[in-house]
């Protein structure tokens, strides 16, 4: 019995009449010419953003070394550069570096697809064929133009990504840093022609040379010929540059920052409510410097945040299971329109799962979470013997524990709290992100648990009293709670932070909490299986690595403080699309976690803050501060 299929135009089933008259099937071959036709159809429609960006870089590239180089201009290399599109370094070295600048900024944009920067590239190519043609007399490099310029307007539907995120601040942020970069390149222009230059000038009368230049008057410096003129043009066209780029985004209109709104905070919570012990990193959701996608039945919920150009979601989708696949379909559409690299931190394993199948993209362990089961929790056995000890020589030290929901505390007593948690912190930026909540006390989040340590007989008329160290949890559903801070007092004895865990965990039952949820180990189960005997090179490797790290990152000591109290690892994972764009995420996720902090000057910062206060943590109509402690 033969079974024949209909349509099938491919050639693997001869045809019936050539069978019956005896004549052999022709065989099958490749076709011929086909990379050639492919030539000819023109790059992929999704390549050409990658294209035309690195067409740009390159450009621009050579366009600033035709303008700060001089033999450069006379070189073979600048003579093939003659036919590309947008070497415009014969009109002018001014010229040349202006446009190479605006060429680097505006390729990064053409390669995330963005709108504007397709409607900058339309604009500018056709100039720049003119310019080719009518200054150059270039034919080629006029065509080569007109060609790249089809190019975006056959393929300008892969160019529709909307802006991003951005304010105002953007505009000092630029002043500084096209300024840094313009006196940088000004000192290469001063420098680069020592047999033109009168006298023999030091690097002050450089630097002071380069500072009047751009603002378009003379410095200290002369040179012999037409240099004086080239070096006065190029750095007058660097400092306008400046103005001109800081004036734009000075004056633009603001596409701020995705946040919660009071109806997505109430959406929010409604889901929790209901599926909420699910995952320890739920309530973390309602940080309110974050954005929200909701399913189209929004019974689910992906919350994110973009972090230069990262779209970074932290835990797994909030709601039920079987609507999650239409919030991350929401999340990656949402990913696609801005043109912002998807991200997840701290997915666990069935989220994990949900995200590669609905998306298509890959998962990697990042690392464990430590979670204690409470009725399984007890300070017998030698295994916990050293945590037994530090807590009982805190507690004959005179040290008293507390352990209450958030409701049940007075406001007085949860003002000093939060001064005491602000004050005790060690850094600038607070760190953290995917396991923090960035407030403590809201009105809103009475159910999470506050656990403060005291030690009586000591001066009551600080601002903090007799208080020595708080821990504070947010709620995991309804039986179970997660670490969302610890902060103490430096003065304070060694093991603050054991004695309010185990205070915590004895205090649970009462709660009526069974799991507790504490810090994340990244790469826990590298650490611990480098220490074992017969590890090989390679895990011992990898794990030595991990412990040199760990002396500007909490890594090891995450891992051993964690492990003190016996917890069950619960697997963490990091979802992306592809390897090559695990750098940027890494780097986006220290970002948000704020180990890595990209801000404005410390006196800047402080005359932001005195001009626009930080809101209150209970103000719940205000933003909470975007600082916060990480568990990573």
């Amino acid at each position: 019995m033969s079974v024949t299929l209909d349509g099938d135009k491919s050639g693997s089933v001869p045809d019936r009449s050539q069978h019956n008259t005896g004549i052999p099937p022709k065989p099958l071959t490749r076709r011929p010419f086909r990379r050639t036709r492919r030539l000819f159809r023109g790059p992929r429609p999704e390549s050409v953003p990658a294209l035309v960006g690195t067409a740009c870089t390159l450009v621009g590239l050579l366009d600033i070394a035709a303008g700060v180089f001089p033999r450069f201009r006379h070189s073979r290399m600048h003579t093939v550069a003659e036919v590309l599109p947008g070497a415009l370094g014969p009109l002018s070295a001014a010229l040349s570096i202006s446009v190479g600048v605006l060429l680097l900024l505006l390729a990064h944009g053409l390669k995330r697809r963005k709108r504007r920067a397709w409607q900058a590239a339309v604009v500018l190519l056709p100039a720049g064929a003119v310019a080719q043609f009518g200054y150059r007399h270039s034919l080629v490099g006029a065509l080569l133009s007109l060609v790249l310029l089809a190019l975006l307007l056959r393929h300008r539907g892969e160019f529709a990504a909307l802006p991003d995120p951005r304010s105002r601040w953007k505009a000092l942020a630029n002043f500084f840093l096209m300024g840094a970069g313009s006196i940088g390149l000004g000192l290469i222009i001063v420098s680069v022609h020592p047999h033109r230059t009168v006298g023999n000038p030091g690097l002050a009368e450089r630097l002071e040379h380069v500072l009047y230049g751009l603002f378009g008057m003379d410095g200290p410096i002369d040179y012999n010929g037409i240099v004086s003129g080239t070096v006065g043009d190029s750095l007058g066209a660097l400092g306008l540059l400046t103005a001109l780029t800081t004036g734009y985004l000075a004056f633009r209109p603001e596409h701020p920052a995705a946040r919660l709104t009071e109806d997505d905070e109430r959406r929010l919570r409604a889901l929790l409510a209901r599926h909420g012990g699910r995952d320890s990193l739920g309530h973390f959701a309602l940080r309110r410097d974050k954005g929200v996608v909701f399913s189209p039945s929004g019974k689910a919920a992906v919350c994110y945040r973009v972090v230069s150009g990262v779209m970074l979601a932290s835990g797994d989708p909030i709601g039920d299971v079987e609507a999650w696949p239409g919030a991350i379909e929401r999340f990656m559409d949402e990913a696609k329109a801005h043109s912002w690299t998807p991200a997840v931190m701290g997915c666990s394993e069935t989220g994990g799962e949900v995200w590669t199948r609905e998306t298509g993209l890959d998962a990697l362990e990042l690392g464990d979470e430590a979670v204690v089961d409470v009725p399984d929790f007890s300070l017998h056995g030698r295994a916990m013997r050293n945590v037994r000890q530090m807590v009982k020589r805190i507690e004959r030290a005179g040290y008293e524990t507390r352990v209450r929901r958030v409701r049940d505390l007075s406001d007085g007593e949860l003002a000093r709290i939060r001064r005491a948690a602000d004050d005790w912190r060690g850094t600038d930026t607070e760190r953290g992100f995917s396991m923090a909540l960035g407030r403590i006390g809201d009105p809103a989040d009475g159910d999470s648990v506050i656990a403060t340590a005291h030690k009586p007989g000591e001066d009551a008329t600080g601002p903090y009293g007799d208080l020595k160290a708080v821990l504070h949890f947010v709620p995991w559903g309804t039986d179970g709670m997660s670490l969302d801070l610890m902060r103490r007092d430096r003065s304070a004895d060694p093991g603050m932070n054991e004695l309010l865990i185990v205070a915590s965990l004895h205090a649970s039952p009462a709660l009526g909490v069974e799991r507790v949820s504490l810090n994340f180990a990244m790469f826990r189960s590298a650490l611990a299986r480098g220490e074992r005997l017969g590890a090989g090179p390679v895990l011992r490797g990898w794990r030595g690595l991990l412990v040199f790290l760990s002396r500007w990152f909490q890594i090891e000591s995450l891992y051993r403080f964690n492990a003190k109290f016996q917890p069950r690892w619960e697997p963490r994972y990091v979802v992306f699309r592809s390897t090559g764009e695990l750098p940027r995420i890494g780097f986006a996720a220290m970002q948000a976690e704020g180990f890595v902090t990209l801000s404005l000057p410390r006196p800047l910062r402080r005359l932001a803050r005195d001009r626009h206060p930080r809101p209150c943590a209970h103000d719940t109509a205000s933003p909470p501060d975007p600082e916060v402690r990480t568990a990573y």
